[in-house]
């Protein structure tokens, strides 16, 4: 970032859904430029301005941009003061590079409009007075002017050209991110999978290995029924709640099973003894 302040030759307040963006149009190297205010953004998206500042120090491409404009209220030295801005081009580059599902929900739509609409509705805005300061820079001697003028259209042309250009690219570093996230959310989902099938293999070599220690599939059917039975007599008592997670937590708490095929043939008579108890306290 640049340490000395531009000075803006005009300025404009655009209306963004009911939010005043202020743009300020530099000449720059004898180049127009659209400079944005990026704190008042930040207010406008609810979002926190000094994390803000350092995610674009951190960006290397913004970092470089980002630059100070002074601002002077009446008129007078004395009232100015700096702006840290973005030039308009930039952004679009800033605004996606925001997790839209980090902000408040209420929030989120409106930073995807930011998003989709905020650089156009700027542009159009700024263009004209941007032609005009590229026409009141051209020599006034009228034997070149009419060579000029195309030179200058051609000029603002370009700027748009390459305004858009680095929209798609940004478009495109998103879409890639998304992409990136999607990938990666497919292999979590795949590695749950073939955990649970581990899982599911050790569970049958372990029941190979040592049969007479687990209880029967008919034995497990039965604790099955008596938990169905209990989690209706709770429900019948207090519906607001789900019962069968309850009791099953319980049991996988007292009895460190995962499942009632996992009980111990040793654990079955403190398991029914423990339902019927319960049963009875309640009422039942």
């Amino acid at each position: 970032m640049q340490s000395t302040a531009l000075v803006p030759t005009s300025d404009q307040i655009v209306d963004f859904y009911g939010d005043p963006i202020q743009g300020l149009l530099v000449l720059n190297n004898d180049q127009p430029t659209v400079y944005v205010p990026v704190r008042a953004i930040c207010t406008y998206l609810g979002l926190d301005w000094s994390a803000q500042y350092r995610r674009l120090h951190r960006d290397a491409v913004l970092h470089d941009v980002l630059q100070p404009v002074a601002m002077t209220a009446t008129g007078s030295h004395a009232d100015e003061h700096e702006v840290i801005c973005l030039p308009l081009e930039y952004l679009p580059g800033w605004l996606f590079s925001i997790n839209a599902t980090r902000v408040r929900p209420d929030l989120q739509d409106k930073i995807n409009r930011y998003r989709r609409e905020c650089f156009s509705v700027l542009w159009r805005a700024f263009q004209a007075d941007a032609l005009s300061i590229v026409r009141r820079t051209e020599p006034l001697d009228h034997d070149v002017t009419h060579e000029l003028a195309p030179t200058s259209t051609a000029m603002i042309l370009t700027q748009v050209r390459d305004q858009a250009l680095a929209q798609v690219a940004l478009a495109e570093q998103q879409l890639a991110l998304e992409a990136r996230i999607s990938t990666h959310d497919d292999r979590l989902r795949q590695a749950s999978v073939v955990i649970r099938d581990m899982q599911r293999r050790m569970g049958v070599l372990e029941e190979r290995i040592q049969p007479s220690q687990l209880i029967t599939e008919e034995e497990a059917s039965d604790v099955a029924s008596q938990v169905k039975a209990l989690a209706e007599i709770l429900t019948g008592h207090d519906p607001s709640k789900n019962h069968y997670q309850s009791i099953f937590g319980e049991l996988n708490r007292r009895f460190r099973v995962t499942s009632y095929r996992r009980l111990s043939r040793a654990q079955l008579a403190d398991v029914v003894q423990f339902l019927e108890e319960w049963r009875h306290s309640s009422g039942d």
